[in-house]
């Protein structure tokens, strides 16, 4: 299955099969399984029905490596009105939201950074008055020191601001220190991006050790770590961690994607552990599902016999 990975994954640019993916019977399935929607009410929906499951909700308007101003401002306008909506629903303190600075126009030449950090301005502002947080998505790793240096920015008038670290990256661990401290709230994720042997480890237990032990350093610090994976090994170590560290339930999380192993996250809820599920949506749904799919061999096959059928 893996030679297959790459293939799949290019067709995340084609817009043509993407129109016969959204038709298929089995594919539009799929498709629901991991994204609600591509509106504010199907992503809204799709909040209230997990927060009466008992899970917490981050959500992400999908978009990434936006090149024009106009394309960041809708973006800008559609967290706000969905903040806007959660708020209307009493969601608000269940969810909060993710976003991806290069959404928001940190790839536009010359005056990226300037104008993404006026867009989270705005977006975090509409989180506090929805009365929820904002969590900032990490993308490759020629993009971190920026992200970083605009959370910094951030925090100084929205301290509540989350940020997100990859433990593939050989730096993530300082980053961890760095960021452990009180009223911090650190996302960690394994990573998901094609890095270079130089920056990140690609060797799957070293990731594994990577991860552990930034864990340590989350758990033991004062900050609000978030546990992004669906490992159950990875899930079990945090467990034992937060006891060894005295950590209560409710002093970190567990995060998850929406449709992957949503029996373990209600069980981890009825467990007593918080437990919030990251929901994507909007009309840039293509490209995330593919990258979903070719991790998951079984979806995979469903998907390629689906188009050979079309045929």
């Amino acid at each position: 299955m893996s030679l297959l990975r790459q293939p799949i994954l290019l067709l995340s640019r084609s817009s043509g099969v993407k129109k016969v993916v959204s038709t298929l019977p089995v594919t539009s399935g799929i498709v629901t399984g991991y994204v609600p929607g591509e509106t504010t009410d199907a992503a809204v929906g799709a909040t209230a029905a997990l927060v009466d499951d008992g899970l917490a909700v981050t959500l992400d308007f999908l978009g990434e490596d936006t090149l024009d101003v106009a394309r960041a401002d809708a973006t800008v306008a559609a967290y706000v009105e969905l903040l806007k909506a959660l708020g209307r629903r009493g969601l608000a303190r269940h969810a909060e939201v993710s976003v991806k600075l290069s959404a928001i126009g940190q790839a536009l030449p010359d005056v990226g950074d300037r104008v993404a950090l006026e867009n989270a301005r705005v977006i975090c502002r509409a989180a506090r008055n929805a009365g929820t947080t904002v969590t900032l998505d990490m993308e490759d790793h020629t993009t971190t020191d920026r992200t970083l240096a605009v959370l910094r920015d951030l925090r100084k008038d929205f301290p509540e601001t989350g940020a997100v670290l990859q433990a593939y990256l050989h730096r993530t661990e300082a980053d961890c220190r760095a960021l452990a401290h009180e009223g911090s709230r650190v996302r960690l994720c394994k990573g998901a991006y094609n890095e270079p042997d130089e920056v990140a480890f690609t060797d799957r237990i070293d990731v594994d050790k990577s991860y552990v032990r930034c864990l340590k350093v989350l758990l033991a610090g004062e900050g609000y770590p978030m546990i992004a994976t669906h490992d159950p090994r990875m899930i079990a170590i945090a467990g034992s961690l937060a006891s060894r560290y005295g950590r209560s339930q409710g002093s970190y999380e567990f995060q998850m994607l929406y449709g992957i192993r949503p029996d373990e996250q209600r069980r981890l809820a009825t467990s007593g552990e918080r437990v919030r599920v990251y929901v994507p949506y909007g009309g840039e749904w293509y490209g995330y599902l593919v990258r979903r799919l070719a991790e998951r061999p079984q979806n995979l096959t469903f998907f390629l016999r689906s188009l050979i059928s079309k045929k």
